[in-house]
């Protein structure tokens, strides 16, 4: 596989621009509290990025996605499966949280996110 390849889809931009737009509350809730304009550590992430595939979030620095789950993943395993395998060949790590981790504990969330830091692995 070449170094050089974004791996962005182009094809994909309208449908993020909507995703960004119907986001749900706890994908808008790890944006504004943690991952926003360097927020994290200082690392640049971006929302609803259409790689491959469309991700909730991604570093592509740390090689971090971040997905979060509402509740037409519980019925969606073996696609999301199938989806991180894919990513990791394109070396990055996948990491999901539901949409209810996100909302109600939010302090664990970013304690696993920071577990992925360079400085922590």
């Amino acid at each position: 596989m070449s170094k050089n390849r974004s791996h962005y889809n182009k094809e994909n931009r309208k449908l993020a621009r909507k995703l960004r737009k119907d986001g749900t509350k706890g994908e808008a809730i790890l944006w504004s509290e943690v991952l926003r304009a360097k927020k994290f550590h200082g690392y640049q992430f971006n929302r609803q990025f259409c790689i491959d595939y469309i991700v909730d979030f991604i570093s592509r620095k740390l090689k971090l996605i971040i997905e979060v789950d509402g509740y037409s993943h519980n019925f969606k395993h073996e696609q999301d499966n199938l989806r991180d395998e894919q990513l990791s060949e394109l070396e990055f790590t996948v990491v999901r949280f539901s949409e209810k981790e996100v909302r109600n504990d939010l302090d664990n969330v970013i304690h696993v996110l920071e577990s992925y830091l360079p400085e922590n692995r």
